[in-house]
């Protein structure tokens, strides 16, 4: 049996993709085809917002000329996959000529002609319509977010708002076609989705009036303080059918996504114990940060991080919550909660005015993952053993200030019709909101 191997993104599966399988197929018997992750963009400065990785594989299923689909995820997999399948040959399209031929040390390489006037670059082109953004709150994150959104297509940023306008139109006098906002009303009248990043107590309001527009939302992470007002703008979101999504970075991070879906598959076996932790020390004791009024404190600043890895691996049934804080003019500068599930336990430590490790540990009945700090930009994970010769290093890259990640998700639902995302789902979110409501209730709460 002569073996096939192929590779490629898929996206926007069209006439020359079929072609070239077609093609790939009459090489031989078997033809494997590897369908490249969401972060093959990525070296290319963009990133793929059509299809995620699942739709595509299963756009490849569909045609039914794949003997065998695999997922590449990582640089040198030709190799690993041309000697774990035994393939004789390996081809892609002509437009790689001579990219690939250190694979001939290894199997056949093969160059196929391509099918002219058609590619996934040129459709999206001509059907992705442009999503008029517009950010509201030009503060420290917003100014961050601008900055990444050119490494995402299909996006651009129409207008911004913020209630210091004097300083808004001195920040946007040399960033070219992105109009300074008089008022809210008028940013939504030039966008067509919003990106939230005001303070926490405004993102219930903004969100509201942006959806009841009939705008998409990305909000700033923690979305809301109090699971019923998540609840009810989720449901509102529902009804009229546009995109409401929490922008927390570290949910649509790849090397994340990656550990928990490992760790899911059984990995470590059964998780029984789960340690985050996150801290940072700001010297200016007048930020936002420390100001009660404003929902400062760690908690509320910190908390939707570490609570990130517990609610994706164990749910959002908890049977109990605890907090013990130390308190400083009305804010916690650090606390340390306890979640307690049928059979696990897990803790979470926040600082802004206690400095403490930052990483994230996660305990299971076969081994553990460890995360070092700064495990919230992960780029880089271990599982470990007991045998340490099983032991195995997970090597990732981290582009820029992370935030483009949760763009380009956020751009695929509102093109692909998704309205919640597996990455951090609505019912994860809405929980994530009830810690916080609890906490601010001071439920199963202790001051040291």
């Amino acid at each position: 049996m002569v073996k096939v191997i192929t590779y490629g993104t898929y996206d926007l599966l069209h006439e020359g993709h079929i072609n070239l399988l077609r093609r790939a197929k009459a090489l031989g018997d078997y033809l494997i085809v590897g369908v490249t992750n969401d972060n093959f963009d990525r070296e290319r400065g963009k990133l793929n917002v059509r299809n995620n990785v699942l739709e595509r594989v299963e756009a490849v299923k569909a045609t039914g000329i794949a003997d065998e689909i695999i997922i590449e995820d990582y640089v040198g997999q030709k190799i690993d996959d041309i000697q774990k399948y035994g393939v004789d040959i390996f081809t892609v399209g002509s437009d790689w000529e001579g990219k690939f031929d250190y694979l001939n040390e290894y199997c056949k390489v093969v160059y196929l002609p391509r099918t002219e006037g058609i590619s996934s670059t040129m459709l999206r082109e001509e059907s992705q319509e442009v999503v008029k953004l517009g950010i509201v709150g030009m503060g420290r994150v917003g100014k961050r977010f601008l900055t990444e959104v050119p490494f995402v297509s299909g996006i651009r940023v129409e207008a911004a708002f913020d209630v210091d306008t004097e300083s808004l139109k001195d920040y946007l006098k040399d960033k070219e076609g992105i109009g300074a906002c008089a008022d809210f009303d008028e940013l939504l009248e030039k966008s067509d989705a919003v990106y939230v990043a005001t303070p926490h107590l405004s993102h219930y309001e903004y969100c509201k009036r942006a959806i009841l527009a009939g705008k998409h939302v990305l909000c700033e992470t923690p979305f809301v303080l109090d699971g019923r007002q998540a609840e009810e703008l989720y449901d509102l979101a529902k009804v009229h059918q546009v995109v409401l999504m929490e922008a927390n970075k570290t949910a649509h991070c790849p090397a994340f996504n990656h550990l928990m879906v490992m760790i899911k598959s059984g990995v470590i076996g059964t998780v029984v114990d789960i340690e985050a932790s996150l801290s940072k020390l700001l010297p200016d004791k007048s930020l936002r940060e420390f100001d009660p009024a404003q929902a400062g404190g760690s908690m509320f600043e910190l908390g939707s991080y570490p609570l990130l890895p517990i609610i994706k691996l164990l749910g959002t049934d908890f049977r109990h919550v605890s907090f013990y804080s130390l308190m400083e003019n009305g804010v916690d500068i650090y606390t340390k909660g306890f979640m307690h599930y049928p059979k696990a336990v897990c803790s979470f430590k926040l600082g802004l005015g206690v400095k403490t490790e930052g990483n994230l540990i996660i305990s299971g009945t076969k081994g553990y993952a460890y995360v070092p700090a700064p495990w919230w930009k992960t780029d880089y994970f271990e599982l470990r053993y007991e045998d340490q010769n099983e032991n195995k290093k997970f090597f990732y890259k981290w582009d820029g200030a992370g935030l483009r990640y949760e763009l380009q998700e956020f751009v695929s639902c509102i093109f692909n019709h998704r309205y919640s995302s597996v990455r951090f789902s609505q019912k994860e979110s809405i929980a994530m909101a009830d810690l916080m409501q609890r906490f601010t209730e001071r439920k199963n709460f202790m001051e040291i």
